[in-house]
């Protein structure tokens, strides 16, 4: 089967030269730009061949390529003919940068060659570029005459240069494939588990299905997911694996387990993604792209540096890229970007696939079965994937802005005009609800009336922010110009699975596109590549993640067991202790005292886990004015990454004084953090964990009540248990750890909630009354002691 290449993506690759302009100055979207080429379209003649496919069959290198692309439109003669490219964008066509208008002249060219290839008896082709800037609805076009022999040269110019990089590809590839061949395991030995894991990765990888895997803490998750798909790699059965993930610990645990393969002989490339405002240099944050020396010339200076980079480094982290593209004076955020096309791992956060806002075009623009993907921590995927696909815009912001346009002469009568009325439309949409004296409302549609005033607000702050100095107005302005885009981008995504909220607080009116179930855009994303596996410690029940992340029927499910002892873990559950919201009160005396039960068994570090930070201050001072003598430690409500670490170094190994940790369920402190041994030996829960209840949380909940799902567990107990799964997991970490797990509620112990336990939770023991506990605790770290 050949290998698939675009006109466009060829052109890019081959032919971008000069200044990296910024991503974000245009505010069109696709939809706008699909919808105008159907509009020009439609005037053309009859003889006018809309969407007009072309391909040409090539040989590479000794692999098969398709070169194809579809021409906007074509007119066919007996000798002539004209192909038409349309392009749309809200700038000047004068002022589009020279680089950009030889791509644009560089596609249609390579259209024409492919026109010819098909048709022996033209002789000669008009190329017509019809550009439509969206800000005034004003077309330009210009035209070309190209021969048959003028488009063969400029063709085989672009394919000598495209052979250089598949030259340094295929030259990656021959040095790659004989280090997977070679490559073992990179352990002594299986960890119970690993081996079936990883036989399930490869078998899903061949197959070329979706694979949901609850691997709990300590089977090894990511070696056993990412040994298989690299061997996978070394057999051609794919060409690159995305391992994606929620945090920063987990990326770098992927970087260590490449690092222990490449001790052992593996040779492949990989690249750890880092978020542009962090990786960004300093010196570029107030530099407008024309400003920037890191932008200017920057394709100019790519292809050496890429190949410098490449050939001296096989681990891309970001310390390598940041000194490689000082050296070359490149923006180190494009710079990795374009690096990841020659990498066969790319490690990065979830939204480089799922998020349809900043998904990485150069590799999610069409399906790609040389593509696999390992989503780590999945079940954090859920909320995520919400957020991805929902957007707000706000009325304040607008109130500040009119308040800083009195003291900004040069601000435009239209543009002042536009923030105005835009404020107004959210006075008009507001108004029913604050005649009804309510402060929120719901409902199913979006306001055409926004959708409106947002564009005519974008078009006047497109048109008056060129060449303007930044200013406190400016960079006002900006938040909420990049706000109404992604408003409206989201838009384009609206259907019967959102929910439109209207919401009124302290005078900020707030607008929000609320999406309920994002599973199918997941799934679309998902079937770009070859296939996945979703994985984390905690997902549970399998059925429900399947459900809310687009796994669909076809997709398969596999559940690991615990790799340690279950009676190397207590687990109990004060069945006395209610913690729904009215009570919390009244059995703060209960929980005190269950606390002190727990910590008094053993000394040690033990974490406690609230249901929020109200209560978690209310506890905590409970607790320091009950047991002063007791050193304890809080989860501030923020807390730089030093302070993180601050909290977590206090947990220190053989400890002679008890420690007590209090922390935020669902927080922090909650997941990827690991207190190996005995830096931590009991963990408190209070409460089962449940979202508190509001509206948009609700919505969810109907929204899977009416499509036959049971929207309470969805919306809220199955998230909420996730979070109680996670804050337990912090507790055994390798083979050797012991410790207690203390539920404090009885809903724990109903059915609803024990039918969810995994299987190394079956063994819990409900206590009735509170002088049951010290006993129970006692015995299991006798029991344990004995052993």
């Amino acid at each position: 089967m050949p290998i698939k290449l675009g006109v466009r993506e060829l052109v890019e690759f081959t032919l971008r030269a000069g200044d990296l302009g910024a991503t974000s100055n245009s505010q069109n979207t696709a939809l706008l730009g699909a919808k105008i080429h159907r509009r020009l379209q439609k005037q053309r003649a009859d003889d006018y061949q809309k969407e007009y496919y072309l391909d040409l069959p090539l040989t590479l290198r000794d692999h098969e390529y398709l070169l194809h692309g579809r021409a906007d439109g074509v007119t066919l003669g007996e000798t002539t003919a004209t192909i038409e490219e349309i392009k749309t964008s809200d700038g000047d066509f004068d002022q589009l940068p020279a680089n950009k208008v030889i791509l644009y002249w560089a596609q249609v060219k390579l259209y024409a060659h492919l026109l010819f290839h098909k048709f022996p008896d033209l002789q000669t082709i008009t190329l017509t570029l019809t550009y439509y800037q969206t800000s005034n609805d004003t077309t330009t076009q210009k035209n070309q005459t190209i021969d048959r022999q003028t488009a063969a040269d400029f063709f085989q110019t672009v394919i000598d240069a495209y052979i250089t990089w598949l030259k340094l590809r295929d030259d990656l590839r021959e040095r790659r494939d004989p280090t997977i061949q070679a490559l073992t395991f990179p352990f002594d030995h299986y960890r119970p588990g690993q081996r079936e894991l990883a036989v399930a990765v490869y078998k899903t990888i061949l197959s070329q299905q979706h694979l949901f895997a609850e691997a709990p803490t300590g089977t090894g998750k990511t070696i056993s997911t990412l040994f298989p798909a690299i061997k996978a790699i070394g057999e051609g059965v794919i060409q690159r694996i995305f391992y994606l993930t929620a945090k920063q610990s987990t990326r770098r645990v992927a970087e260590d387990a490449i690092q222990l393969m490449a001790t052992q002989g593996l040779q492949l490339k990989s690249i750890t993604l880092t978020a542009k405002e962090k990786i960004q240099f300093p010196e570029e944050t107030d530099l407008t792209p024309e400003e920037n020396p890191y932008m200017l010339g920057y394709y100019d200076r790519l292809r050496p540096a890429l190949v410098d980079l490449i050939q001296h480094n096989d681990q891309l982290t970001r310390p390598v890229i940041e000194t490689y593209a000082r050296k070359h004076t490149l923006d180190p955020f494009e710079f990795q970007l374009d690096a990841s096309l020659l990498c066969d791992v790319v490690i990065g956060d979830y939204n480089y696939l799922f998020d349809p806002q900043v998904h990485l075009q150069r590799f999610f623009a069409t399906s790609d079965p040389d593509n696999f993907f390992l989503i780590d921590e999945a079940h954090n995927l859920v909320a995520r994937s919400r957020e991805m696909y929902s957007a707000a815009i706000a009325s304040q912001p607008l109130d500040h802005l009119l308040e800083l346009s009195t003291g900004t002469p040069q601000v435009s009568r239209k543009l002042r005009q536009r923030i105005r009325d835009l404020r107004q439309t959210f006075d008009d949409i507001c108004a029913p609800l604050r005649s009804a004296g309510k402060t929120d409302s719901t409902f199913l549609s979006p306001p055409a009336e926004i959708d409106h005033e947002l564009g005519r607000f974008i078009e006047a702050t497109h048109d008056w922010l060129i060449d303007q100095p930044q200013t406190p107005f400016v960079k006002a302005l900006l938040d909420v110009y990049f706000a109404a885009i992604s408003y409206q981008r989201i838009g384009e995504f609206y259907d019967e699975t959102y929910r439109m909220r209207l919401t009124l607080a302290d005078g900020n009116i707030v607008l929000k596109q609320l999406c309920l179930d994002p599973s199918a855009f997941l799934a679309d994303s998902l079937d770009l590549g070859h296939g996945a596996v979703l994985f984390s410690a905690t997902l549970s029940p399998l059925s429900y993640y399947q459900t809310v992340l687009g796994g669909g029927e076809t997709s398969l499910a596999y559940r690991l067991a615990s790799p340690f002892p279950p009676q190397h873990q207590g687990l109990f559950i004060t069945n006395y202790i209610q913690t729904t919201y009215k009570q919390r009160q009244a059995n703060l005396a209960k929980i005190l005292v269950a606390i002190k039960t727990l910590v008094d068994a053993k000394t040690g570090n033990y974490l406690i886990f609230l249901p929020s930070y109200n209560y978690l201050l209310t506890v905590v001072a409970a607790f320091n004015l009950a047991y002063p003598h007791i050193h304890t430690v809080a989860q501030q409500a923020t807390m730089s990454e030093a302070d993180r670490t601050a909290f977590l170094a206090q947990f220190q190994p053989a400890p002679t004084t008890t420690l007590v940790g209090f922390a935020l369920l669902g927080g922090i402190f909650s997941e990827g953090i690991d207190l190996k041994g005995d830096r931590l030996i009991g963990v408190g829960i209070v409460s089962v964990g449940l979202p508190g209840i509001n509206p948009e949380t609700d919505l969810i909940r109907d929204y899977f009540d009416s499509h036959d799902q049971p929207g309470f567990a969805f919306a809220y107990q199955l998230p909420g248990l996730n979070n109680v799964f996670q804050a337990a997991g912090r507790l055994i970490r390798g083979a050797h750890d012991v410790g207690v797990v203390l539920l404090m509620d009885q809903r724990f112990t109903a059915p609803r909630y024990t039918q969810l336990y995994p299987p190394h939770w079956q063994h819990y023991q409900r206590l009735y009354r509170s002088e049951q506990l010290g006993p129970a605790l006692q015995h299991f770290w006798n029991s344990e002691a004995s052993h």
